[in-house]
């Protein structure tokens, strides 16, 4: 099985894939890049069995409804005062409110009312490119690309999780590989374990494609019945739901 994961940014600069080829009982990361453009992240999307996009694959139904209602002048006014809890109740998706609740930390970035938004227009324009060459996307995580957030898989795999991220915390960084590393001794890293230690983009960029191989073979959650209909065009952020020993077991999918 080959998976990859993205850590999309609305700029190459800040985007990286990751190529994980798993073997059995081992993984390896085959390819990581750092700068990538859309081309690079189609080439990962047609080329793997399962990816793991870190970026919201679509807006909460509440916020969309409301922008179009807007738009065309004909919004309902508010029953209530608009204050705090009715603007979040527009700005986070239903899967955003499953993650924190089942994290216990605090909700991913709103796509509806951050910077996120931006990274969220490049990627639906990728996963329209993807549709156009005949690779329809489930947003709600079935077929090739599902949803991740590292921060939250990090999280459930007892990981740091936190403070990761910028020049500034390139300790906390190093700290977050030797404990990856030491977690996983069957992954091997090889020439890019100093890209990981230099770059949080291409950690997270790890992370992603170690989270598409838990969905790939049923180690993340997925939306239930209830969940479904929503998670079909809001999108679906998959958890991991058993260790990370777990992605190399002797009965997991080779």
């Amino acid at each position: 099985m080959l998976t990859a994961g993205i850590d999309l940014s609305a700029e190459d600069a800040n985007t990286a894939v990751a190529w994980i080829r798993w073997t059995g009982t081992t993984a390896v990361v085959e390819e990581l890049v750092v700068g990538a453009d859309d081309d690079e992240l189609l080439r990962a999307a047609s080329t793997v069995d399962k990816l793991g996009i870190d970026c919201p694959l679509g807006w909460p139904e509440p916020f969309v409804e409301f922008i179009v209602a807007h738009h065309r002048g004909d919004l309902t006014p508010p029953t209530e005062p608009v204050g705090r809890d009715w603007r979040r109740s527009l700005a986070w998706r239903h899967t955003d409110l499953v993650t924190r609740a089942v994290t216990g930390s605090r909700p991913p970035l709103s796509v509806a009312a951050d910077r996120i938004a931006h990274t969220a227009m490049r990627c639906a324009g990728l996963l329209a490119r993807l549709a156009a060459a005949g690779q329809p996307v489930d947003r709600s995580g079935c077929g090739t690309v599902v949803e991740v957030y590292p921060a939250a898989s990090l999280n459930q795999w007892d990981l740091p999780n936190q403070r990761y991220k910028g020049r500034r915390n390139t300790g906390a960084l190093n700290e977050l590989m030797d404990r990856l590393t030491a977690a996983t001794p069957w992954l091997q890293f090889g020439e890019f374990e100093s890209v990981c230690r230099h770059s949080d983009h291409a950690v997270d960029a790890v992370v992603a494609a170690l989270t598409a191989r838990a969905a790939a073979i049923g180690h993340a959650t997925r939306p239930g019945p209830t969940d479904l209909a929503t998670a079909l065009t809001e999108g679906w952020i998959a958890l991991p739901t058993a260790p990370l020993t777990g992605l190399v077991t002797a009965d997991a999918e080779g």
